[in-house]
């Protein structure tokens, strides 16, 4: 099993209806199983991206 790396939550919010309704809704995170140095950790694609922009530096 993936260890994951991030310190990152969900957003919470509501879905609203035309009729206003709110329906709880939770914007979950973009998390990817990436293997570094032979070890595999779950990270959000974001930091995937930020991680591989300063590698290429």
């Amino acid at each position: 099993m993936a260890k994951k790396v991030t310190k990152r939550k969900n957003l919470h919010g509501n879905r609203r209806s035309h009729a206003l309704n709110a329906t709880p809704h939770a914007f979950k995170l973009n998390l990817q199983t990436i293997n570094i140095n032979g070890k595999k950790v779950r990270m959000t694609a974001r930091e995937i991206r930020a991680l591989r922009k300063m590698i290429a530096d």
